[in-house]
């Protein structure tokens, strides 16, 4: 066998792998979260078994605040996010604690949640997830369906009035 049949026999053989390379990467089955956009669609699953859909809440605000128990911004968040809700839910707002997979269990987490007013959410059927791998990771969309705030990073009381109260006034469409 001489050079050029070796070399036609490893270019046969090696063609459908390149051709493998061409093809165009998978596309994700939702579009990704991303501010000013319309929110992807999703379901959350509730720490007591319930679930709600992203069409339940229309008309409302709606903050998903992605945190771990380890985290300790998330930790000081939480208490804070609690409170506000608390006081801010009969405007339309809604709040959902987001339990990372490397959090306690829900077991554990229950007694902490039957202290406060947010919703703990054991898991999330779509395409929302930390951003950057960073909690506390919140966002915020707004009553019409649209993310208007997609950030890692804590809340302060300061930076929720900044952020939800103008949203808190504006009208569903």
């Amino acid at each position: 066998m001489g050079i050029s049949s070796l070399s036609r026999r490893l270019a046969l053989a090696v063609l459908p792998l390149a051709l493998l390379g061409a093809a165009p990467a998978p596309q994700p089955m939702f579009a990704t979260v991303k501010e000013g956009q319309p929110a992807p669609p999703f379901t959350l699953r509730l720490i007591n078994g319930g679930k709600i859909s992203f069409d339940e809440l229309r008309g409302n605000v709606v903050v998903l605040n992605f945190w771990a128990t380890w985290c300790v911004p998330c930790r000081t968040e939480l208490p804070t996010l609690d409170r506000y809700y608390e006081l801010r839910k009969d405007a339309g707002l809604r709040v959902y604690a987001v339990t990372t997979e490397d959090s306690l269990k829900p077991y554990q987490l229950k007694k902490l949640f039957d202290v406060m007013h947010i919703e703990p959410v054991r898991s999330i059927k779509g395409p929302y997830d930390v951003l950057g791998g960073a909690v506390p990771t919140n966002i915020v969309i707004d009553r019409n369906g649209v993310v208007r705030y997609a950030k890692a990073g804590a809340f302060t009381l300061e930076s929720l009035n900044t952020l939800l109260v103008p949203l808190l006034n504006e009208k569903a469409k």
